[in-house]
């Protein structure tokens, strides 16, 4: 298997520059919605923060790398456990999403950036810190969206000190996450969200946990443990989830505007129906799972 990284991480270093990072003005782009959603999405994933938080188990006074944080939620609930004598570093690839980090980083302190809290603008594929420097690094769903994986995962080995520990987040099986599959499915069939290669960056490119353990042992990581996490998206209606849904995804919202509003209310019509198993006593609740990681040093 390594071997056939080593390969696909050689073609891809040939790559312009610009087409490995053509995912960052998408990643700005879906800012602003993330944003305005950010506490619907974190009642859906808290559990996916909460969980890799308690799985890496951050101590007073260590130093806390979250890398494509996002709106910055997971950080921020590891700082609690390292206290004000710890450093948390809040990280993305994109500005826009480092901007929201910081304004929710803000309103969670009473309007200003707690001192031992810094944002940075990273690239988890080549991560500017020093080797051993970090204590604990944090990462949900970012691994499976990157270029190169492995590259990501090596580098966050080099900057972890001895005892370090990742704890990672990615999405399980396609099957598992109905939440998602109820519009990405209509939309595939309709042709317009082409299907990724199983190597190319993706949602459930990392799904499988065996592959995942492989993927972290070659990165260098001495130990694995891996645990499931669920996620469940609740609605009062369908008109709220569409209304999310459209908000959070730049992508949903350009393939609507490919389409008539006949073709359009006919792909809505289809998602209402595919959420029907999903009702409950006041709305709908679709579920879905992901893959927790902690990867350990020596």
């Amino acid at each position: 298997m390594l071997e056939e990284v080593d390969a696909a991480a050689a073609k891809r270093d040939a790559l312009p520059v610009h087409e490995k990072d053509d995912s960052r003005p998408s990643w700005d782009a879906a800012a602003a919605g993330w944003e305005r959603q950010r506490e619907r999405m974190w009642a859906a994933s808290r559990p996916v923060g909460e969980g890799i938080v308690e799985m890496a188990a951050p101590r007073p006074g260590e130093v806390v790398l979250e890398l494509a944080a996002g709106a910055g939620d997971t950080g921020l609930l590891a700082l609690r456990r390292i206290g004000a004598e710890g450093r948390l570093i809040l990280s993305d690839s994109s500005s826009g999403m480092l901007a929201a980090a910081q304004r929710n980083a803000e309103r969670q302190n009473g309007g200003t950036i707690p001192a031992n809290v810094e944002l940075r603008e990273i690239d988890a594929e080549a991560i500017d810190l020093p080797d051993g420097s970090v204590d604990v690094v944090l990462c949900r769903w970012g691994y499976m969206l990157m270029d190169d994986p492995l590259r990501a995962l090596a580098e966050t080995r080099r900057i972890l000190r001895p005892g370090g520990r990742a704890a990672l987040a990615v999405w399980g099986p396609r099957e598992r996450n109905p939440w998602n599959t109820v519009i990405a499915e209509p939309l595939t069939d309709r042709g317009l969200s082409p299907v990724s290669p199983p190597d190319a960056p993706g949602m459930y490119r990392l799904a499988d946990g065996e592959g995942l353990e492989r993927l972290l042992r070659a990165a260098g990581f001495s130990s694995v443990e891996l645990r499931e996490l669920p996620v469940t998206w609740r609605f009062d209606n369908l008109d709220e989830q569409w209304a999310v849904m459209t908000d959070v995804s730049p992508s949903l919202r350009g393939a609507l505007a490919e389409l008539s509003p006949a073709e359009a209310a006919a792909l809505r019509d289809e998602v209402a129906e595919r959420c029907e198993p999903y009702r409950v006593a006041g709305g709908y609740e679709l579920p879905g799972v992901s893959l927790g990681a902690l990867a350990g040093t020596e």
